[in-house]
C-alpha cells in the first residue's frame, strides 16, 4: 500500500508539473485548466483552489447523472492535484516567462508529455480517478456513449465555460485536446510494463 501511495502521489505531482507548463507556455491551456485560470483571473483564489472546487462540483454532477452516492474518495485526487499545481505555479514558476515562440512551444509540448506520463503513473495504482476522467466514464456508462464522444462532450463543456470566464484559449488548447488522449494511450502500456506488475506485488 505504501508503494502504491508513493506512485499515486508521484504521478499526480508529475501531472501537476505538466499542467503548469501548459499554462505557463501562454499558448492556450487545456479546456479544464483554461477554465480554472479564467476563474482565478475573474473571481480570485488560486488555480489549485479552483481545481478543487470544480472537481467537487463534477463529483456531485457524476453522482446526479448516475443517481448514486457521490464518490467522495475522488476528493483526495483533486486535493493533491490542486496542491501540487499551486506548488509549481506559486513556488517554482511564479516569475517564469518565456518570450520566444519556439521556447513556449517546447514548454507546451513538454507539459503535454508530462501530463500523459503523470496520468499513466497514477492510473497504475487503482486509486480514485480524477473527477474529470470519471465524468467521461459516467457519460459512457449512463448514456452508452463511446469514450471518445463522452470525452469530447466534457471538453466542449469546459471550453464553453472557459470562454465565458475569459480563460486562456488558443492554439495550445487545440493541440492538448487532440494530443493528450493518444499520448496517454501510447504511454500507459509502457508505464504499466515498468511499474504495473511491480506495484501489484507490493
Amino acid at each position: 500500500m505504501m508503494f502504491r501511495l508513493i506512485f499515486f502521489a508521484a504521478g499526480l505531482f508529475i501531472l501537476a508539473f505538466g499542467v503548469t507548463l501548459t499554462i505557463k507556455a501562454n499558448l492556450g491551456a487545456g479546456a479544464w485548466d483554461a477554465l480554472n485560470v479564467g476563474l482565478t483571473d475573474q473571481i480570485g483564489l488560486t488555480v489549485g483552489s479552483w481545481i478543487f472546487i470544480v472537481g467537487i462540483l463534477i463529483i456531485i454532477l457524476n453522482a446526479l447523472i448516475m443517481r448514486e452516492t457521490p464518490k467522495v474518495l475522488g476528493i483526495i485526487t483533486i486535493l493533491l492535484i490542486g496542491f501540487f499545481v499551486d506548488f509549481w505555479m506559486l513556488r517554482v514558476f511564479q516569475d517564469f516567462e518565456m518570450q520566444s515562440f519556439a521556447g513556449r512551444a517546447g514548454i507546451l509540448l513538454s507539459g503535454i508529455f508530462l501530463i500523459a506520463i503523470g496520468v499513466s503513473i497514477y492510473l497504475q495504482t487503482n486509486f480514485p480517478a480524477n473527477p474529470i476522467d470519471q465524468l467521461m466514464l459516467t457519460l459512457h456508462e449512463r448514456f452508452g456513449l463511446s469514450l471518445m464522444a463522452a470525452k469530447t462532450i466534457g471538453e466542449v463543456a469546459a471550453l464553453l465555460l472557459a470562454l465565458l470566464f475569459a480563460g486562456p484559449i488558443g492554439l495550445g488548447t487545440i493541440i492538448i485536446t487532440f494530443a493528450i488522449g493518444p499520448l496517454i494511450q501510447l504511454c500507459n502500456p509502457r508505464v504499466h510494463a515498468v511499474l504495473g506488475k511491480w506495484i501489484a506485488k507490493t
